[in-house]
């Protein structure tokens, strides 16, 4: 017999509830770790066996039904309270949505501060391959309108000359 089967009716037998069976003797005989663990659990079992609950002060039950009076009595928070929670909470999930949503814009390269925008100008002379590519980047929302325009030009075309 393994020490995990035995370890699942141990509380069992500890308890007194049950016997063990006879392969159940042969291993805790031959089990030293096991025999020290059915010990300790009959020792605890012994011990909560003896254990009284304390009585509770002859005046519990006259404090407990005056308390229960007054909160009774006590006003009831009315509908806005109950409202007031789920607005808040709605309120607070939108401000971490935006706040989030912010966090990864700004991260992603759509916003570039200001002073890398300054620094990447600054480093190019004018006239010179880099400071072209900086000026495509920086007006490619312009440049790709002009693209639009073209495809607009060119379906007018198609249009007027059949």
């Amino acid at each position: 017999m393994k020490c995990e089967e035995i370890r699942e009716r141990m509380p069992d037998v500890a308890a007194g509830l049950s016997q063990p069976t006879a392969e159940e003797g042969q291993h805790l005989a031959s089990c030293a770790a096991c025999a020290e663990q059915l010990k300790a659990m009959s020792a605890t079992m012994a011990l909560l066996d003896e254990w009284q609950a304390p009585e509770p002060s002859p005046y519990f039950d006259v404090r407990l039904q005056a308390r229960l009076r007054e909160e009774m009595t006590a006003p009831q928070p009315g509908w806005l309270y109950w409202f007031r929670r789920p607005v808040l909470a709605a309120a607070l999930t939108v401000l971490v949505g935006i706040g989030v949503g912010l966090f990864f814009t700004r991260s992603s390269g759509i916003y570039a501060p200001p002073e890398e925008e300054a620094a990447i100008t600054e480093t190019a002379e004018p006239g010179s391959a880099v400071s072209d590519l900086q000026a495509l980047d920086k007006n490619h929302d312009l440049y790709s309108d002009f693209e639009l325009l073209d495809d607009l030009d060119l379906q007018q075309d198609v249009v007027a000359n059949p």
